[in-house]
């Protein structure tokens, strides 16, 4: 939903001082983050975890075979990591589209 035009040939967004456009590119980026950090969650969890899972084990992390190590515990470290990449991305993200709702 977009509000009237303000004079500038642009239509902006009702909640942010921000281009129609910009809000596109701003959404495209983001869609784009997500599916890169999905499918990185997804070769560790299901690639690494699952199907390379007797290659992986031929070594070990701590006395654990890799394959097991990362379907046990590896896929949820780099699940916790990817959260934390997302959060400093996104804050990236929202302060180059001017979408931040904070103060600073």
């Amino acid at each position: 939903m977009t509000s009237p035009n303000r004079g500038d040939g642009e239509t902006h967004t009702p909640d942010h001082d921000v281009s129609e456009t910009a809000a596109h590119a701003y959404w495209r980026e983001n869609l784009t983050l997500m599916g890169i950090l999905l499918s990185i969650w997804f070769a560790v969890s299901f690639g690494a975890g699952i199907l390379a899972r007797d290659w992986l084990d031929q070594f070990s992390v701590g006395g654990a075979p890799l394959g097991f190590w990362f379907a046990q515990q590896g896929a949820i470290y780099v699940f916790v990591v990817l959260i934390f990449v997302y959060s400093v991305r996104m804050g990236r993200l929202e302060r180059k589209y001017n979408m931040s709702d904070s103060d600073d």
